[in-house]
């Protein structure tokens, strides 16, 4: 009977760590704002850095400069890259500079206007 102990926690400890090792992540809640109000960000750990990435059905906002924003469960707030790159294209995917202590929202901020776009939390802070 021990045995079936044993062996059934190992399997929930190898459960757990391929779960931890395939990256998979924490999903925030619904972007809530007036010009990004679309999609959701997920937070996932990749080589031992904090990665944001957009969902698919995210749409940016229409200001003139949007940028990544995260703010930690201090309250702190982080301006990160900017949303728009050459080309049309988008910085859907970041890297959260080592820095950040944890993520309880990400926002995007118009660093032009110096306004919150729209922000996304997460159920509980991430690291």
């Amino acid at each position: 009977m021990t045995y079936k102990i044993i062996l059934t926690s190992l399997a929930a400890l190898a459960i757990a760590a391929t779960s931890i090792l395939a990256g998979e992540g924490h999903k925030s809640g619904p972007f809530q704002g007036a010009k990004a109000n679309t999609g959701f960000v997920t937070h996932t750990t990749e080589g031992g850095n904090s990665v944001l990435t957009l969902s698919d059905d995210f749409k940016a906002p229409d200001a003139p400069d949007p940028h990544w924003q995260v703010v930690d469960s201090s309250g702190n707030t982080y301006l990160l890259q900017k949303l728009s790159i050459k080309g049309g294209k988008m910085n859907r995917k970041i890297t959260v500079p080592k820095y950040v202590p944890d993520i309880a929202k990400v926002q995007f901020w118009c660093a032009f206007a110096e306004v919150n776009l729209g922000e996304a939390a997460f159920e509980q802070p991430v690291k």
